[in-house]
């Protein structure tokens, strides 16, 4: 089963997100015990988008600025960098205490040290983001998307930015751009407006094409039930993955395509790492097998970003998840928390498993 890609598409894959900056400490470090830190441009969304920007394929960030902002400039020489365009009006700060990016401070665990992240959003600009701060016509209608990415993290973060979320998945479908719903749960975006956005959800995964998740994400966004996973092998329990992913079928039968990642964490170092996708009536699984962590942050956005490039370029399902389980991999044997491919088969070579070095 290959995804119909609607003719003349400017972006590859488009996506609304609100962006900031990322520090880690150097050398595995705890934050609090550290006072040196590397700074990244971030975002969920973007990480998605950086796997097909990396191979050359363009893409469209939509997002919003402080005006006169160091971060905000810092953040557009990063996208530019990555080969990701961005669009988004410019607001004014408001004085010292107005409007700000985001900042995620993170560090990356060793061994049994869990990594721990701190988010610090007070005042973020993107939770103002709306529909209307974009030429939507234009973006889908003129120049074409291929897949509008939708992240559950963008979707949560305000009422305005639930609403733009399904103002663009509306606009996106009657243009034929595919949706890509990535579930992304966080208790903390959720709090006290539970049953709202589980009713935003439930509408923009019936808009889906395609639609992503772990289980927890599928338990508590959509309400459907799942697996209860602790510390045993995710190995064994495929097929109660596979009953989860049937009852979403069952509910949104407009979905084409359902996928979930399998980890299971052995330390900070050390994952088992496998995923499972659901393309039409086709089973396509990935057992877990170990895998090095320098950093796992972004590892999920790394496997999105991998199966969307795959659908955009017309591969069959099978590919797809190949293709994002390496992408996952990727990912977390970096510093940054996203998957940046040198080429396709750096991405394939990781598949393989051949670390072998390339001369």
């Amino acid at each position: 089963m290959i995804l119909p890609i609607r003719d003349h598409c400017r972006y590859a894959v488009a996506s609304p997100t609100s962006m900031g900056v990322r520090l880690v400490p150097e050398d595995r470090m705890a934050v609090h015990n550290s006072n040196r830190f590397l700074m990244t441009s971030t975002s969920a969304e973007t990480n998605v988008l950086n796997v097909s920007s990396s191979l050359g394929r363009p893409c469209l960030a939509l997002t919003k600025w402080v005006d006169g902002s160091p971060i905000a400039a810092f953040i557009q020489g990063e996208l530019r960098r990555r080969n990701i365009a961005y669009e988004g009006v410019t607001v004014k700060q408001g004085g010292p205490w107005g409007y700000r990016h985001q900042m995620n401070i993170a560090d990356s665990g060793f061994g049994l040290r869990a990594p721990r992240v701190w988010n610090d959003r007070a005042g973020e600009v993107g939770r103002t983001l709306q529909a209307s701060d974009f030429g939507l016509r234009r973006i889908f209608g003129e120049e074409g998307v291929a897949v509008l990415h939708l992240s559950g993290l963008i979707a949560a973060m305000s009422p305005e930015t639930t609403e733009c979320c399904l103002t663009l998945a509306k606009t996106a479908k009657e243009h034929g751009t595919l949706v890509s719903f990535d579930l992304n749960y966080r208790a903390t975006f959720w709090l006290g407006r539970e049953e709202e956005l589980r009713r935003a959800f439930d509408r923009l995964a019936g808009c889906a094409d395609i639609l992503i998740g772990n289980e927890e994400d599928f338990q508590l966004t959509l309400g459907i039930e799942g697996p209860q996973t602790g510390g045993e092998y995710l190995g064994s329990k495929i097929d109660s993955f596979k009953a989860m992913i049937e009852q979403a079928q069952k509910r949104y039968p407009n979905v084409k395509a359902f996928s979930t990642t399998l980890r299971q964490v052995i330390s900070a170092n050390e994952h088992l790492w496998g995923g499972i996708l659901l393309a039409g009536d086709g089973w396509h699984v990935e057992t877990p097998r170990p895998i090095g962590i320098m950093d796992r942050i972004g590892g999920g956005d790394g496997f999105a970003g991998g199966l969307l490039y795959g659908v955009v370029s017309g591969w069959e399902p099978e590919k797809w998840l190949q293709f994002g389980w390496a992408c996952g991999v990727l990912a977390v044997s970096s510093l940054n928390d996203y998957a940046e491919p040198a080429d396709e088969k750096q991405v394939w070579d990781v598949y393989a498993g051949n670390a072998r070095v390339q001369r």
